[in-house]
């Protein structure tokens, strides 16, 4: 089952279908896509990519979550976790892979760590393996100072798909405080 999580300014929930023209938009989004992969997604890969959210959650158990407003419920971005068995040196293949994208217009105001602090909350009670990885390449701080408020730590450079990223891991239960949270 895939949960609803609400915090005071979100809801996490399944992506629905209606979500996918926000979605197809957000990663066209030259600004979104800077520090992952640098490319902007055509209509296509989007697609492929919002397909493989159901399929996460139908063979793992865990997958992304996409993030609508909570107020207006506008699909603001996403944010959960995959085990995409990346090609990458040293591995974290089996682990929980973290991450985290919004739309333009909601970066810069909390709310991916808001978001983060709610799906690690579901994480570290539902979640599988001993810890919790991400990889961000080195020059996005943005996302490295928000992965280490969430408490995870760098524990080592890597190199996917000929860049240079930093992995980093938090142990799975750690005690995430902060945030209120109600999974409906």
């Amino acid at each position: 089952m895939i949960p609803t999580l609400t915090t005071p300014r979100l809801t996490l929930r399944p992506h629905r279908l209606d979500d996918f023209d926000a979605y197809a938009a957000m990663w066209a989004e030259p600004a979104v896509v800077r520090f992952i992969g640098g490319t902007p997604f055509t209509r296509e890969a989007a697609w492929i990519r919002f397909l493989r959210h159901a399929g996460l959650w139908q063979h793992l158990g865990f997958g992304f979550l996409a993030i609508a407003d909570r107020e207006t419920g506008a699909f603001i971005g996403e944010c959960g976790f995959h085990d995409l068995k990346r090609a990458i040196v040293p591995s974290i293949e089996g682990t929980m892979e973290a991450g985290w994208a919004l739309v333009t217009t909601a970066q810069g105001k909390g709310l991916a760590e808001e978001a983060m602090r709610a799906a690690l909350g579901w994480a570290d009670e539902h979640g599988t393996g001993e810890r919790i990885t991400c990889l961000i390449e080195p020059d996005h701080a943005a996302s490295i100072r928000v992965a280490e408020k969430l408490g995870f730590s760098r524990y080592t450079d890597g190199l996917y798909n000929g860049r240079s990223v930093v992995l980093l891991a938090r142990p799975r239960g750690s005690a995430m405080t902060g945030i209120a949270v109600e999974e409906g």
